[in-house]
């Protein structure tokens, strides 16, 4: 192996701008598949978090079997009781990878100024729940309920714009309760926040949860949101947590915030897409720059195989040699495609630009994350198609007549 490895070395060496030119092709595309999944990376990463904490889905949510289909319909059929809830929370606190459960109240109805009235979208949480659930999570975006203030809801930005609201001001919600019946309260305008989509920023409300449950005229909640220790954890204890409990003969169906989060699928779904593509287009510029370097290779080389083949070497031998050279130059090529993926990304890293992605309010950074893990299934990847790129010029070389080839000039 040490043999094949010094000559195919040698015959790079032999041919350096031949090979310059494939290292440089192998580089530019190993590198950009690396900048590219790392920026989806962080992508997916940021999404991720916005689910969890900007939209407070949790790591998991319970909830009554059919609640997501039916329950808008019939809430009250789909609601969990008092006493429920503290079954439920004081069981699921036992599990050691759960670092907070708390309940949680879907609301909507019209909300006035007194004078323009629109629909509302709210949320009713526990405000110090809540925090925990946020922590940092783009602060500036705004949003956090103030315990002091049990009347005082947050309002989206563009719902408040929309009703000539400012902070302090005060408004009308009126809704239908679970019995049916029409309610209506007052309610303060605290703090005025971006809830960084586009279809959203103009319906939202963030409510207190005791305030919630007196708009509805209920003591319950529709679900129970889970925050874990580690997001790592959520499919294993989510399975965990279901066989809790079953056991405890309680009938409840628990999502992840991936089942939640339509937006995340969507794209994730449009960025693999897209990724796949890339990588299809960088699988056949490599292919094609080594099948040209080899191929010219055999020609020049004819004699030297010729010779080869006479000093006893097999054909197999003569391919292996010819994909082992292969082989090295996709070394090379992710070697410097390496040291090009780390310094682009400090640049892209370092410039802070920014974009404002679709159906998105603000704008967020363009970062690109280095993931190891990725780099190295994209290197051996493309070890293996170079190796089986070169081995059709090397058979080619290896079905070779001896003396044709020794004669060959």
């Amino acid at each position: 192996m040490m043999n094949f490895i010094k000559l195919g070395w040698r015959n790079i060496l032999k041919n350096r701008r031949r090979s310059l030119i494939t290292v440089l092709a192998v580089a530019l595309g190993f590198a950009s598949i690396n900048l590219f999944s790392g920026y989806i990376h962080n992508v997916y990463d940021g999404l991720a978090e916005q689910a969890i904490r900007g939209e407070g889905l949790g790591h998991l949510t319970l909830m009554k079997p059919g609640l997501l289909k039916e329950g808008k319909l019939e809430p009250e059929k789909f609601l969990l009781k008092s006493d429920e809830i503290q079954r439920i929370t004081g069981l699921l606190s036992q599990d050691e990878t759960v670092r907070l459960v708390t309940p949680r109240l879907a609301v909507s109805g019209i909300v006035s100024n007194g004078k323009v009235s629109t629909i509302f979208l709210g949320e009713g949480m526990v405000p110090e729940d809540m925090a925990v659930i946020r922590g940092d999570f783009r602060a500036d975006r705004g949003g956090a309920l103030d315990r002091a203030r049990p009347a005082a809801a947050a309002f989206a930005s563009d719902l408040a714009d929309m009703l000539g609201l400012k902070q302090n001001d005060y408004a009308v919600l009126v809704a239908s309760t679970v019995e049916g019946l029409t309610n209506a309260l007052d309610v303060d305008v605290g703090e005025l926040y971006n809830t960084g989509n586009a279809g959203t920023n103009d319906k939202m409300l963030l409510l207190p949860f005791a305030f919630a449950q007196r708009l509805y005229d209920t003591e319950g909640a529709d679900r129970l949101i889970v925050l874990l220790r580690d997001r790592a954890q959520t499919f294993e204890a989510q399975l965990r947590l279901s066989e809790k409990l079953r056991a405890a003969g309680l009938n409840l169906e628990i999502k992840t915030w991936l089942e939640l989060s339509s937006f995340y699928k969507q794209v994730k779904g449009l960025f693999d897409m897209i990724f796949a593509f890339i990588f299809a287009i960088v699988i056949v510029i490599v292919m094609m720059s080594i099948i040209n370097t080899m191929s010219m290779a055999v020609v020049e080389r004819t004699r030297e195989i010729g010779t080869l083949r006479a000093l006893g070497m097999r054909r197999w031998d003569i391919s292996w040699l010819f994909s082992v050279e292969g082989v090295l130059l996709v070394v090379l090529g992710g070697l410097v495609g390496v040291a090009l993926t780390l310094v682009l990304a400090w640049v892209v890293n370092q410039a802070g630009f920014s974009y404002v992605p679709p159906n998105n309010t603000d704008a967020v950074l363009l970062q690109v994350d280095v993931v190891p893990w990725v780099m190295l299934q994209a290197f051996l990847f493309l070890g293996l198609v170079a190796a089986l790129a070169a081995l059709l010029p090397a058979r080619r070389a290896a079905r070779m007549v001896i003396v044709d080839a020794m004669g060959h000039v």
